[in-house]
């Protein structure tokens, strides 16, 4: 028996190797992946949530360059190592963009940047004697623009990728936890147990998915673990469906006729010997929730109930810059979207490859 698992590991495994874009999407996911634990030490602003606010540069073009001058704040900072790298920095140091400057007498002069052909504020700051320019002014490039806020745009995005990357995994833990246990026990012993557990899922199931989602956010209360478990706890239903069919067609299998005369307990027929053989459809229907759960959690973020400020979400790009699309700057609400098209998309064609490698008729 174990041999044959193996066997048809290893096929599902070749066939899943042949999809071109099974393979790519899983190569993308696990980019993504990496870029939303280690987006500090990636992004130009690894400031946290990297919301570094220069309202002088705002809703700048894509490439945009300035001069930032740095004002050390000499504020020690306790943060470990730890936490620079996954949480971010915490920055006391005040950054001014400068349109020009000058080094007289130990003393900066220097003129603030303003924007639509304004000149901005002349201001002199005087350096210590043993110092160097350098430290102080540096040219910085925003590459994907800047928001309405002045930040940095591909630093947000950076940083954003976190929050929907994870809210798919905790959430699809989440409605497997419930979703198998569920559907295991209404598959499994039928009866009175099923009729209930049938009316539970058919009662939420009644009730849409963003409603649903809204009303146990605001029960919870905003934040950031709360999208994840409200997401979480709207999503099990399909699972437990798709469970307790299977178990329905397989407990009356020999292998687990075999199990039961032999004496096992229900909970070892069940968790040893029925789930490992109808896993496959749920690992599909985990694939395509990752998705869905995303958008969801994009959702949330866009009506303002999702993930709150300063946090970056990409749905919350969308909503503060959706109005720029009519103001010339489209970028600053398709990028943001764009990124949750590409993710969304890398998990539902995975998904597809997923049950072609998994399904043993082909």
């Amino acid at each position: 028996m174990s041999s044959q698992s193996n066997t048809l590991k290893q096929v599902a495994l070749q066939k899943f190797k042949k999809n071109f874009w099974g393979v790519f999407s899983w190569y993308f996911i696990v980019l993504v992946g990496l870029i939303s634990i280690f987006a500090y030490v990636i992004a130009p602003d690894n400031s946290q949530y990297a919301n570094q606010m220069h309202l002088s540069i705002h809703s700048k073009k894509p490439g945009f360059k300035v001069d930032m001058l740095t004002i050390p704040s000499h504020l020690k900072s306790n943060q470990n190592a730890f936490d620079k790298i996954f949480f971010g920095k915490e920055n006391h140091d005040t950054e001014i963009p400068v349109s020009q400057y000058k080094i007289e007498n130990n003393s900066l002069n220097y003129t603030e940047y303003a924007s639509d052909g304004l000149i901005g504020e002349e201001k002199t700051m005087v350096l210590n004697p043993n110092s160097s320019l350098n430290p102080f002014v540096k040219s910085k490039t925003f590459y994907f623009g800047t928001d309405k806020y002045g930040r940095d745009l591909l630093s947000r995005i950076l940083v954003g990728a976190r929050i929907s990357f994870f809210i798919g995994f905790v959430a699809v833990f989440i409605s497997l936890i419930i979703g198998v246990f569920m559907g295991s026990m209404a598959g499994y012993f039928g009866g009175k147990v099923d009729a209930f557990i049938m009316w539970i899922i058919n009662v939420t199931w009644s009730i849409p998915t963003l409603l649903l989602v809204i009303a146990i956010t605001l029960a919870l209360g905003k934040g950031f673990w709360q999208v994840f478990i409200a997401v979480g706890l709207t999503m099990w239903v399909e699972v437990a469906r798709v469970v307790r069919g299977q178990i329905m067609s397989t407990k009356e299998m020999q292998y687990v006729t075999a199990a039961r005369a032999l004496g096992f307990s229900d909970f070892r027929i069940i968790t040893k010997h029925i789930l490992p053989n109808i896993m496959a459809p749920v690992i599909v229907i985990s694939a395509a929730n990752f998705a869905a759960a995303i958008l969801i959690e994009s959702g949330l973020s866009f009506l303002g109930i999702g993930a709150q400020p300063p946090m970056a979400s990409w749905g919350a790009m969308i909503k503060d810059h959706y109005n720029y699309i009519i103001l010339g700057k489209p970028y600053l609400a398709i990028i943001p979207g764009l990124s949750i098209m590409s993710l969304v998309m890398a998990f539902m064609l995975i998904g597809n490859a997923l049950r072609d490698a998994l399904d043993v008729k082909n």
